[in-house]
C-alpha cells in the first residue's frame, strides 16, 4: 500500500477521528502488527500540536500466558500505579485512539471463566474513573490489518496478498479518498439528517421481523434521541468515534424488550467467535441464548454482571452500506456492525438522552439507560429485515423494508 495513502488515513484518524487540539495528550492502543502505521499516527498527532503521545501495545499471545499462569486474584488486581495513571487520564482528558488489528481467533482456548472472574474483580475499581470521563473525551476506533486477521478474512490468499486486500477494504470503507476529511463531512451530514427525521417521529418502540425468525419489539426511552456519525464532547470538540460508521443508533429503555432475535453474522468476543446464535428476551432481559458455536461463551458474556443481559443499543444500518456491499465478512465488530442493523448487550449511552449535558449519569440511568461492564454489538440485519416504528401518537411508520431504509 502506498505510504501517501496510509499517511492520509493516519491524518484522517487524528484530524477527523479524535480531532486533536493543541496541548492535548493522546493515548494510542495498538497491537504489534503495524508499528510503521502507528508511527505515522504519532507523527500526525504531533503535527496537530499534541502535548504528548503515549502508545500502549497489546499482544494476544502474552494475554493468553497471563491468564494461564496468574491467579484470578492477581489478574483482577488494580495496583496503585494503575490507579494513579487512571486518575491522570481523568485530570488531563486525553484523546484516545484504538487501532484494531487483532486475530479474531487469537484467544482461542483461553480460560474464559477465569478471565471473566478477573474482569468482574477489576471493574468496580476502574468504573469510577471511567464514569468521570464519560462524554468528556474525544475517542476514535479505527483498524489496520494484522497478518492473522487478514488470513481469516481472505483464507485462500498468501499472507502478503491478504494484507493488501484487507488494507484496500479498510481504506475504501473508511472513505479514504482524495480528500477524506471532506468526504467525512458529507457523510456526517447525511447521517445527521436521517437522525433528525427519526427524532421527529417520537418513536416509542421498534418492531423487528425477518425471514430467519426474528420477531422482537424493543421499547424506547421517551427522552431518548437518535445519534449517528460524529459527536461533540462535553468540552465542545467535534470528533468521529468510529471509522468507519454507517449507523444511526439509540439506547433503548432497559426492561422493555420482548421476543426473539437471530444473529446474521458471527460475533467476535474476547478473541473467540460465537456463530449462528439467537437471543430470546422477556421483560427486557436475555433469558435464553442458543448458538451452534460458542454457546457457553455467550452465556458467560450475558452473566458478566446484572446489566449484561439487557440491551444498551439499537442501531440501524442499511444493506446498501459500502461495507455490506463489499460482500466481505470482516470477523471484526467495527466493520461487521456497520454492514447490518445490530443490537448491543450491556452498557447504554448517556449521551443519547436529550439534554444529557445537564443530567448526571445516575439520572440518565434512572430514565432507562442500561449500565454494565460490557457493551457487545451483535449483527441482526439481513435482506429480509423489516422494522416498524410505533410512535407516541400510535402511528406505525415503516423504518426499514427488505434490509434498507424505508425513507
Amino acid at each position: 500500500m502506498k505510504k501517501t495513502v496510509l499517511r492520509e488515513y493516519a491524518r484522517l484518524i487524528v484530524r477527523s477521528g479524535v480531532n486533536v487540539r493543541k496541548g492535548q495528550e493522546v493515548l494510542i492502543y495498538a497491537d504489534l502488527d503495524q508499528p510503521e502505521f502507528v508511527q505515522m499516527v504519532v507523527e500526525e498527532a504531533y503535527k496537530a500540536k499534541a502535548k504528548k503521545v503515549t502508545v500502549e501495545w497489546n499482544y494476544q499471545p502474552l494475554q493468553k500466558l497471563h491468564v494461564r499462569h496468574q491467579s484470578v486474584k492477581t489478574l483482577g488486581e488494580v495496583p496503585e500505579w494503575q490507579k494513579a495513571r487512571l486518575q491522570h487520564y481523568v485530570d488531563v482528558i486525553p484523546c484516545r485512539i484504538h487501532l484494531m488489528s487483532e486475530d479474531p481467533d487469537g484467544l482461542k482456548g483461553i480460560n474464559m471463566a477465569k478471565l471473566a472472574r478477573a474482569r468482574q474483580l477489576r471493574y468496580p475499581i476502574v468504573k469510577p474513573y471511567h464514569d468521570q470521563l464519560e462524554n468528556k473525551e474525544q475517542w476514535c476506533i479505527a483498524a489496520v490489518p494484522g497478518a492473522a486477521w487478514a488470513k481469516k478474512v481472505f483464507p485462500g490468499m498468501r499472507t502478503g496478498t491478504a494484507m493488501e486486500k484487507l488494507w484496500e477494504a479498510i481504506l475504501f470503507t473508511s472513505r479514504v479518498t482524495d480528500d477524506p476529511v471532506k468526504a467525512w463531512e458529507a457523510h456526517n451530514a447525511d447521517l445527521h439528517d436521517r437522525c433528525a427525521y427519526l427524532n421527529s417521529l417520537h418513536i416509542r418502540s421498534l418492531h423487528y421481523t425477518a425471514g430467519n425468525g426474528t420477531d422482537l419489539t424493543v421499547g424506547m426511552i421517551p427522552e431518548g434521541e437518535w445519534k449517528g456519525g460524529g459527536d461533540t464532547s462535553l468540552q465542545g470538540i467535534f470528533f468521529n468515534p468510529n471509522i468507519p460508521t454507517e449507523e444511526c443508533f439509540i439506547s433503548p429503555k432497559r426492561g422493555e424488550a420482548e421476543g426473539i432475535v437471530y444473529a446474521s453474522k458471527p460475533l467476535s468476543y474476547q478473541g473467540q467467535l460465537i456463530e449462528n446464535f439467537s437471543v430470546r428476551f422477556e421483560k427486557g432481559k436475555a433469558v435464553e441464548v442458543k448458538a451452534e458455536k460458542g454457546e457457553e461463551l455467550l452465556k458467560t458474556m450475558i452473566a458478566m454482571d446484572e446489566g449484561a443481559s439487557y440491551l444498551g443499543e439499537c442501531a440501524l444500518v442499511p444493506q446498501h452500506s459500502p461495507i455490506a456491499e463489499s460482500g466481505i465478512l470482516f470477523y471484526n465488530t467495527l466493520f461487521d456492525e456497520n454492514a447490518a442493523c445490530h443490537l448491543a448487550l450491556g452498557m447504554g449511552f448517556a449521551d443519547t438522552i436529550q439534554d444529557f449535558q445537564n443530567k448526571t449519569l445516575e439520572e440518565c440511568r434512572a430514565l432507562g439507560v442500561n449500565d454494565s461492564m460490557i457493551h457487545e454489538d451483535f449483527m441482526i440485519g439481513c435482506d429480509s429485515m423489516n422494522i416498524d416504528g410505533i410512535c407516541e401518537d400510535g402511528r406505525v411508520v415503516p423504518i426499514f423494508r427488505s434490509g434498507n431504509w424505508a425513507f
